[in-house]
């Protein structure tokens, strides 16, 4: 399963729900895939046919939301 928490930009925000316990968002689009740590703090963590102009944008949007994605990540993972 993997819920979407937002769309942004043609960006998807999205948790796996099998994987570690350490905060973490994925992002993709059609230009492909990335995944972002929250903590301790917001860093790439892969990443896998964006830009750096794109990885940005989307560490930008991240930053902004991450009071959402992490009550996102508290409702699905429970904590």
């Amino acid at each position: 399963m993997s819920p979407t928490i937002f769309r942004e930009d043609g960006y998807r925000f999205h948790f796996f729900s099998l994987e570690e316990s350490r905060k973490h968002v994925h992002v993709v689009s059609s230009g492909g895939t990335a995944k972002f740590w929250l903590e301790p703090k917001v860093e790439l963590a892969m990443s896998k046919g964006f830009s750096v102009k794109e990885l940005n944008c989307m560490e930008t949007i991240i930053k902004e939301r991450k009071d959402e994605i992490e009550d996102a990540w508290r409702v699905h993972f429970g904590g």
